[in-house]
Parts: C-alpha cells; structure tokens; sequence
C-alpha cells in the first residue's frame, strides 16, 4: 500500500511497533509519509534513482511534501523491500511485480468488505432475533406450518371490483 493511493487499504491496521524503523516520529504511524528519498533508499537497500523509477512507472508512489519532495512511509519502505525481493530472488519483471501489489491490495480491499457485510449481517440477524423474541412475548407471532400448499390471499376491499372472495380456500 502506498500513501498516494486513495480509497485503498485496510481501515482496521494494528499498531506500529515501536522498534519498527529508528527514527520514526512518535506521532506518526506505518502510513504517515515521513522519510525523504535518500532515507527510504538506504532503508530499502536501493539506489534513490530506482525509486524514482518506480515512482514514475506507478509501482511505488510516495506522498508528497508541500514542496513537492517525495516522502516514504513506513509502508513504502516495506513495498520496496517487496520488490526488490520478488524481482531479485523470484525473477518478476516489474509489470508483474505491479500486476500482483494491485491484486494485493484488491484482496484487501475485498477483505475489508466482506468484514463489513458480515458484521452487518450479524447485526441484522441479532435484530431479527430480537423482534422475534419481542413478538414471541406478546403473542404477535404465530407459528406457521411448513407445507408445499400455495395460499393466495384476497382482502375484502377486492369485492367492490366485482369480484367476490372465496368463503374457503379451493374455491374461486
């Protein structure tokens, strides 16, 4: 994940550890962008004009200072590690290597939703159960035999449309 990005990511990300990355204000978490290129290069074991390849090319995009310099945050720190390791040790191009950060963050973004819907369905289902119980207790609700049968319903206001309802179920 990167700090350019926007609408991505996880909300819900466990705190920093302390001794993650010395000096590393106090105020600021693993996606405050902090560090400047020269810094984050010596933290990722690369070059600094690698990073700003790979700003370029969209793999790693830093946030920005109000001057304009890049600033890396922990995150980026970790994404370079990433991929220098996928492109060093596995031998991804950097297409693929890109092709597999968006698929990450895609499954994290899916992840987060499915979090969410299934937090919202069990509070919908604690809800139902609720009311049921509340029915329950004051005779509203009444139990209903399960059958195949098809039971269609014709209130009384039909009748003035000239049509008269059925006195017993089968009749028509």
């Amino acid at each position: 994940m990167t700090t350019g990005d926007t609408g991505s990511g996880s909300a819900r990300r466990a705190p920093r550890a302390e001794s993650a990355i010395p000096g590393l204000p106090p105020w600021a978490d693993e996606d405050t962008p902090v560090f400047v290129i020269s810094i984050a290069a010596e933290f990722s074991g690369m070059h600094a004009q690698t990073l700003r390849s790979y700003d370029r090319i969209g793999l790693v995009s830093p946030g920005r200072a109000s001057g304009g310099g890049r600033r890396y945050s922990v995150r980026d720190i970790a994404l370079l590690r990433e991929v220098q390791r996928l492109s060093q040790e596995e031998g991804v191009n950097l297409a693929g290597i890109k092709r597999i950060i968006e698929l990450e963050r895609e499954v994290d973004q899916l992840t987060d939703r499915l979090a969410e819907v299934t937090d919202e369905l069990a509070r919908s289902r604690s809800r139902l159960q609720a009311l049921a119980e509340q029915a329950g207790r004051s005779g509203d609700l009444l139990p209903v035999r399960r059958t195949q049968s098809v039971v269609v319903w014709q209130p009384a206001h039909h009748r003035h449309q000239g049509r008269q309802a059925p006195d017993e179920p089968g009749q028509d």
